[in-house]
């Protein structure tokens, strides 16, 4: 049951007559109601009925539990460029900005929808002039009467919420507030991992520019050798020919390179807020870059540390509550206005007793038809919720694959990284082995071709894999959250 009291009550230097010190009283009186009313309905949220499995299938990839990722979990793989770029991109990305933009609007829409639960007071004054008209209706005139009416009045509003509907609609718009704080976090961690990717595809990009580069001065030099054994009479043109096809292969290779690594720079920049003329990106090598081991921790944990998983559970908070609100409309309302002030002719007298006035009305509203808007409004905030409980259940079992995967990953290119690490060793042990026979003429010029192709494509494939253990981790650190406030060590007589 909700209701509505509103009153305007004097104010002045004078002492108010018995009557507005009751209307006081009485106001005051029922403020003290409103801290019971709205408790009759008592809400919990749904249960999701989620499975949490104990530990992650994959997680024999962890490291001892007393390491869990830190907040600023970029520092571990020891690059000061990239922890530069991620406390810049932290401090001026546009996308944060907006979306702290976003949960400061939903504050601000939190204070408008608990304003009805708190008193609306207004003062006012006025000077109210009549004069009557002169004439008369037997035809004669006269002078006319001029009176000059003075008020002050002091208004106050209060909403009395016995069925919690404003409550509700308050906590809604509070749980609204809290999910944007958390799509917040959301951006972050998302554009935080995007300048993460960036950055290793620039230096992945780099790496494989300069492969292609040292690939074409080895089969440059080899060219160089086919055709002193084409002046020698030992080669043919066809070996030439084939030769000069793979030095042309290994230039192409370089544009698309030179391309993906422009490209990957502009990211950064547009991850930082600049214009791409303003950044300048030193990069280096995939091989200065640590990998730095990432403890996953417990499934139950992950609720509590993925930002979207928060975002949520407080989205299904504010449907929960939202649904209070629509079950409260079926309910009357009762609504108190009450009046009171100072109304006089001369204005010395205005605060004076005999000056005073009040009244006090009440009336009880019932919903009784209204074409079903009730009701309906009510199931669709019934269906609201059951929609964003299944989306909660999903984020939550998402979450899970999204760290079994991001672990799996790295299990898989650390161990592809291993072996490709032993396939450019011999690769280039082989080809070192068939330039020097080459050059003491007693090489096949098929081997030759073979033997150097191999060891390019196994060069190229170590820049990709080494990236794809780096992006790996990155996944897992996006897969788990970000970074984790420090445990609480427990004191060791509690144990």
């Amino acid at each position: 049951m909700t209701g509505r009291i509103s009153g305007v009550l004097a104010g002045g230097g004078a002492a108010s007559p018995l009557g507005l010190k009751w209307l006081a009283q009485s106001l005051a009186a029922l403020c003290l109601v409103v801290s019971s009313a709205g408790c009759i309905l008592t809400k919990d949220l749904p249960d999701p009925a989620l499975d949490i499995p104990d530990g992650y299938k994959a997680a024999r990839l962890a490291t001892a539990p007393d390491k869990p990722p830190t907040l600023d979990w970029w520092r571990g793989f020891r690059s000061p460029e990239l922890t530069q770029l991620m406390e810049e991109a932290q401090t001026v990305n546009l996308d944060i900005a907006a979306a702290t933009a976003r949960f400061v609007q939903a504050d601000a829409q939190a204070r408008i929808a608990g304003a009805p639960l708190l008193p609306n007071v207004s003062g006012s004054g006025s000077e109210n002039n009549n004069r009557t008209s002169g004439s008369s209706a037997s035809g004669l005139t006269n002078g006319g009467r001029e009176t000059v009416t003075y008020g002050a009045s002091l208004s106050a509003s209060y909403e009395l919420d016995f069925w919690g509907k404003n409550r509700d609609a308050a906590q809604a718009a509070e749980e609204t507030a809290v999910a944007n704080r958390f799509d917040r976090d959301v951006v972050a961690l998302t554009t935080l991992t995007t300048v993460a990717n960036a950055y290793f595809q620039v230096l992945a990009s780099q790496d494989r520019i300069r492969t292609a580069q040292r690939n074409i001065a080895s089969a440059t030099r080899i060219l160089d050798a086919i055709k002193q054994r084409l002046s020698a009479g030992t080669g043919t043109d066809l070996d030439v020919a084939q030769q000069e096809s793979v030095l042309a292969n290994q230039r192409a290779l370089v544009p698309p390179l030179k391309q993906t690594l422009d490209q990957n720079i502009n990211a950064l920049a547009v991850l930082v807020s600049r214009p791409p003329e303003a950044v300048r990106v030193a990069g280096g090598t995939l091989n200065q870059i640590a990998s730095p081991r990432v403890t996953p921790g417990l499934p139950s944990e992950l609720l509590t540390q993925r930002p979207d998983i928060r975002r949520q559970e407080a989205q299904l908070a504010s449907a929960t509550a939202n649904i209070g609100n629509a079950r409260a409309q079926f309910f009357p309302s009762i609504q108190l206005t009450g009046q009171g002030g100072y109304q006089s002719s001369a204005l010395v007298s205005l605060f004076q007793p005999h000056a005073a006035f009040f009244s006090l009305v009440g009336s009880a509203t019932q919903p009784i038809f209204d074409g079903g808007k009730i009701l309906g409004n009510f199931e669709f905030t019934k269906a609201k919720q059951d929609e964003l409980l299944q989306t909660y259940r999903k984020t939550v079992v998402q979450a899970f694959a999204d760290v079994d995967n991001a672990l799996m990953s790295i299990r898989q290119t650390t161990e592809k990284l291993r072996l490709q690490r032993e396939v450019v060793a011999a690769s280039r042990r082989a080809f070192q082995l068939s330039e020097q026979q080459l050059r003491a003429g007693t090489a096949d010029i098929v081997t030759v071709l073979n033997t150097q192709l191999t060891l390019f494509q196994a060069e190229d494939s170590l820049s990709q894999a080494q990236l794809a253990r780096l992006l790996a981790i990155v996944s897992l650190y996006q897969a788990l959250g970000g970074g984790w406030e420090p445990r609480m060590e427990r004191p060791v007589d509690a144990l």
